[in-house]
């Protein structure tokens, strides 16, 4: 018996099925088109240095902008370029709407708007420096962070007590608390805020230094290094120098001798020093007067930097009681360990002070 076999055809499709798939391919390549084209405009807008930006141009993102609140801030500081749609978009790509980082922020020749947005969202903000000279006294540190910008002044009307009390150290004296280093900061710091980092940072290398002093260091304690350090730093320039005259006055120290150092003569002067050092200061009664009086002063001088802060709790080995500046303009001082020879080598510096100046050279035709 034979067994029929059934040939099964499939349905053809129906014209209305073929007219949407068609449509379909017809849309996705178009899409594809406009696609390519939206892709090249928009990464040409986010690629493309905006124009017009100069040297010194910022815009500031205060807490709580919204980025279209900052794209206002950039259209009013002269960005015209891109629509306002190209922005967002990249704020989006970028995930920078939500996560904008409050400062002031450069608009820098050359800058893309993919690298603002970035610079926005990671906090790349513009830094500002200042600088505390080592050797500065309190007077002249104040003038110098007074007349700091974009700093926020918040210690100028303030005396040295109250700085003091703002700054956590109510009842400390503020000469020599502050070390001299370049502090970085931004915009929005107050001076209060770089103030407290110079203490925070001289308390750390003063304690590092005071651990690390000699055994034999004739100090009571790190204040006094600190006080030793600021007379050092003010005695001299030359950082070769420094162990050489803290052995000079840690010997003195020992043996009950004034130190008899000009710098805290002319600190218990004060402001109305006025650059020369008269015979009659030197035996004018101050607290500062080390000629009048035996010991160290009361408060440091001035801001000792670290290597005076080392020499003085690490004073170098010698014999030299005495020493006087070489008259030669280099800043070197001559070390003696009797008074005839000091007294020697100060008659050949004043002889050196009254040497003519050598006539110069006229420049060749």
């Amino acid at each position: 018996m034979t067994q029929s076999s059934e040939e099964i055809v499939s349905p053809a499709p129906k014209r209305g099925c073929r007219a949407f798939v068609i449509g379909c391919l017809v849309l996705l390549a178009l899409a594809a088109a406009g696609g390519a084209w939206l892709l090249q405009r928009y990464t040409g807008f986010s690629d493309r240095p905006i124009a017009g930006l100069q040297a010194g141009d910022s815009v500031v993102v205060a807490s709580g902008d919204s980025f279209p609140g900052v794209l206002r801030k950039l259209r009013a500081a002269g960005v015209d370029q891109g629509q306002d749609l190209e922005w967002r978009t990249l704020a989006r790509q970028l995930d920078v709407a939500g996560s904008l980082k409050v400062g002031e922020y450069a608009l820098a020749p050359g800058l893309t708007p993919r690298q603002l947005l970035l610079n926005m969202r990671n906090g790349k903000v513009i830094n500002y420096r200042f600088t505390i000279v080592e050797g500065w006294n309190i007077r002249q540190l104040r003038a110098a962070i007074n007349a700091a910008t974009p700093l926020l002044h918040e210690t100028t009307a303030l005396d040295d007590a109250a700085l003091m009390t703002l700054l956590g150290h109510a009842g400390q004296h503020p000469e020599g608390r502050f070390l001299p280093e370049t502090y970085v900061y931004s915009r929005g710091d107050s001076d209060a805020d770089v103030l407290r980092r110079a203490h925070d940072a001289m308390e750390k290398v003063l304690a590092e230094a005071w651990s690390a002093r000699a055994r034999d260091v004739p100090l009571k304690s790190a204040d006094e290094a600190l006080i030793l350090a600021s007379i050092i730093e003010k005695e001299t320039g030359l950082a070769s120098e420094r162990p050489q005259i803290a052995g000079v006055f840690a010997r003195r120290l020992k043996l009950g001798m004034k130190l008899q150092t000009d710098p805290t003569v002319i600190y218990g002067i004060g402001s109305t020093y006025d650059g020369n050092i008269r015979r009659r200061d030197l035996l004018t009664d101050t607290p500062y007067n080390t000629y009048t009086r035996a010991g160290l002063t009361p408060t440091p001088i001035a801001m000792p930097g670290i290597d005076a802060l080392r020499a003085a709790v690490n004073p170098a080995q010698g014999d030299a009681l005495f020493f006087v500046a070489l008259g030669d303009g280099s800043g070197s001082h001559v070390f003696s360990p009797t008074l005839d020879g000091h007294n020697a080598a100060v008659a050949r510096y004043l002889q050196q002070l009254r040497r003519p100046a050598l006539p110069q050279e006229e420049p060749q035709q």
